[in-house]
């Protein structure tokens, strides 16, 4: 089982509400964020003049990846940050020191410190909602436009890989990866816009 989220960007309309929700639901610190959405662009259309209606825009949620093979766990010296059954990458807090390594180690800068618990946190894919095989992740579950769909990977049934078979491979893309982490998250997004590295 390999469990992740993918996010059609050609449907997200930078609502938040995934971001919102995600601040609810795992009671995130004021001034952090388990779940940003980043707007991307206003650039011109490749081959077009530049100019209004020959450019495009996207937003970009960005999570944990859950890489297949993480900085952040390699980095950690109690093995708090540790790759879970189900593929997520989880932090144990009672084994958490503090140290920071993994912030530092993630190439997507999405651990924060809490510095009232004094130890780090990020995205569990809603692990105290989705355990027991049934739930959805909040951010998923709340997004008004129904970009975002979680599932099991090894599982061609499952959301996520109903979902990705509709889309051609160019479609497909993962955020850049520097350190060869293979993030899990996928994301959707037209053919027709300039190359995915260009724009993230």
């Amino acid at each position: 089982m390999t469990k992740a989220i993918i996010t059609d960007l050609n449907r997200c309309v930078g609502c938040l509400a995934c971001s919102v929700a995600c601040k609810a639901v795992n009671n995130v610190p004021i001034g952090s964020y388990w779940n940003k959405v980043v707007r991307v662009g206003p650039n011109p259309i490749p081959g077009g003049s530049g100019q209004y209606p020959d450019v495009y825009m996207y937003f970009l949620p960005i999570s944990c990846q859950h890489c297949e093979n993480p900085e952040c766990v390699k980095v950690c010296p109690t093995e708090a940050s540790h790759v879970a059954e189900d593929g997520s990458i989880q932090i144990d807090k009672e084994k958490c020191i503090g140290c920071q390594y993994c912030i530092y180690a993630c190439p997507y800068g999405v651990r924060q410190f809490n510095e009232d618990a004094g130890v780090v946190q990020k995205c569990t894919l809603c692990a105290q909602i989705t355990a027991d095989g049934d739930g959805v992740p909040a951010c998923v579950h709340n997004c008004n436009c129904g970009a975002r769909f979680f599932g099991d990977y090894d599982d061609p049934e499952s959301d996520v890989c109903r979902e990705l078979a509709k889309y051609p491979e160019e479609a497909i893309h993962t955020l850049p990866d520097p350190n060869d982490a293979k993030p899990l998250t996928r994301y959707i997004l037209s053919p027709k816009f300039a190359s995915w590295k260009e724009l993230v």
